[in-house]
């Protein structure tokens, strides 16, 4: 694959056209919501293990108590989040990224690309 050079103009015309405002509409709508929901649920886990200590330190069984699961369920929260904006990106980022892409390229958007 090549790099193709182009001059300022060609970057501020995508980037003022409707459908590259619709892309970054996408992304947000998705992104900042989730961010949100995220930082929520990770603040929800610091905010319990430093003021409701017996709460997080409840054992479900054996050793493994409330705090434990929660830490967790961080790690399994990350993951999941990252699959759901691939899925996300796949079905509405990708599409319109690869029609603008092949517009500044010149190539017709049905274009199959060779990956190198």
């Amino acid at each position: 694959m090549t790099t193709q050079h182009h001059d300022s103009s060609v970057y501020e015309e995508i980037g003022g056209s409707e459908r590259f405002q619709e892309l970054k509409r996408r992304y947000r709508s998705w992104a900042f919501p989730m961010t949100v929901a995220f930082l929520a649920w990770y603040l929800l886990y610091v905010v319990l293990s430093g003021f409701a200590r017996d709460f997080m330190g409840t054992k479900l069984f054996g050793n493994i108590n409330v705090a434990l699961i929660f830490g967790l369920l961080q790690f399994v929260s990350t993951f999941l989040i990252a699959w759901a904006y691939n899925r996300h990106s796949l079905a509405k980022l990708d599409p319109l990224a690869d029609e603008l892409r092949h517009e500044i390229e010149g190539a017709p958007s049905g274009e199959k690309e060779v990956k190198a």
